[in-house]
């Protein structure tokens, strides 16, 4: 596929059209990040809904690389403007969509930006000891490392570029990691080289010590899914919307896997190391799951269910935003001095009727419903929020 991509070609109507099949991707990306992210209680949910403890691979691991590809995928149409443009203009339009999107992020991490204090009462938070790092400063880092890739190395280049990453954090992270686990919790080179820029309290404590599943090495790795998909685009419009494509996708993607699982067996699947196998993996999936929407929409021309996820598709950054917001809010919101009025939520509407992993589910479903609507209002009055 990729010396398939690498031809020249001229700009012809095959090439310029979008497909829907990126529409309907990108709106099932952040509809699962919704679901993902906000279970009624984190102590009770499906296995598949988890991510993986440390090594190995889930369904939900899958939805993040998912988002940074169709990023990679819409940029195979809109980096095509900036080819008769200064580079002045396209530096500055990335930099600055990157330093927004990651500003958005770290403000949403310190949202709603004061505490309940124990007398009582409000508190300013310690601004100085919020997690810098996180997924939507992920996908503006990763943005702006695949721009700056494509568009000065091209497609080769980029090829190339990727190769080299993927090797080179693979020996970075064994070199430089704590032997004999050199991809140990407590030893990974990405934690040593986020310590060297972060204290132990701007880093994520979900894992029980102070650790970054977003740090900054690990966004170099993360930077190949988001190349991979603008490949992938750029191969997509060569070809068209057609079953052959859909076959060379699903060829690709199987050679990927293939070649991440014998990868494996010496540097680990690993989402929050974000491992070199991870990114192929990850990759190899969404390209199965790409070719499999290609021919059920643009092969087959099945597309009444399409829009339900195209309203997801249309406000991306908006849509996942929001989601932070509200939970947070939620969360925030005192119904008395041991309840929050999420939790209250749940107790009251969800596990009355339901219990456990079931009533959990249905409190993320129904969270997700609701960003739904809302992006439907907004898609009905012509409304798109883009950065």
């Amino acid at each position: 596929m990729a010396n398939a991509v690498a031809a020249s070609t001229p700009l012809t109507k095959k090439r310029s059209e979008r497909y829907l099949s990126l529409d309907v991707l990108r709106g099932l990306t952040v509809a699962l990040m919704v679901i993902v992210n906000t279970p009624g209680s984190w102590g009770s949910i499906y296995a598949p809904l988890r991510h993986a403890a440390w090594h190995g691979f889930t369904v939900t691991d899958l939805v993040f690389p998912a988002f940074l590809f169709a990023v990679g995928n819409a940029m195979s149409f809109s980096m095509r403007k900036f080819d008769l443009q200064p580079d002045s203009v396209f530096l500055k339009k990335v930099f600055k969509r990157a330093a927004i999107i990651f500003f958005i992020g770290v403000l949403l991490r310190a949202f709603p930006f004061v505490a309940h204090a124990e007398g009582g009462g409000l508190g300013l938070i310690n601004f100085t000891g919020i997690r810098v790092m996180g997924v939507l400063q992920r996908i503006a880092l990763c943005y702006l490392i695949g721009s700056l890739a494509i568009h000065y190395l091209k497609i080769k280049g980029s090829i190339i570029f990727s190769a080299v990453v993927l090797l080179g954090y693979w020996a970075v992270s064994y070199f430089f990691g704590n032997q004999p686990d050199p991809y140990s919790l407590e030893g990974n080179a990405a934690l040593k080289f986020d310590l060297l820029f972060f204290s132990p309290e701007n880093l994520y404590k979900g894992y029980g010590i102070p650790f970054d599943p977003e740090g900054l090495l690990s966004t170099l790795p993360a930077a190949v899914n988001v190349v991979a998909g603008y490949l992938a685009g750029m191969a997509i419009q060569r070809y068209g919307n057609n079953l052959s494509t859909v076959f060379k996708l699903n060829i690709a993607g199987a050679a990927v896997i293939v070649a991440a699982l014998l990868w494996d067996t010496v540097f680990p699947i690993n989402k929050a190391l974000w491992t070199s196998t991870y990114t192929l993996y990850s990759v190899g999936l969404v390209l199965l799951v790409l070719a499999t929407l290609m021919l059920v929409i643009e092969v087959l021309n099945y597309r009444k269910w399409t829009y339900f996820f195209e309203v997801f598709g249309k406000n991306p950054l908006f849509i996942f935003c929001m989601s932070i917001l509200i939970i947070k809010t939620l969360s925030f919101i005192k119904v008395d001095e041991e309840t929050r009025l999420s939790r209250w939520i749940y107790q009251n509407w969800f596990l009355s009727w339901g219990e456990g992993e079931f009533a959990s589910l249905m409190f993320a479903l129904a969270y997700m419903l609701l960003h739904w609507l809302m992006g439907y209002l907004m898609d009905r009055n012509r409304i798109y929020v883009k950065v």
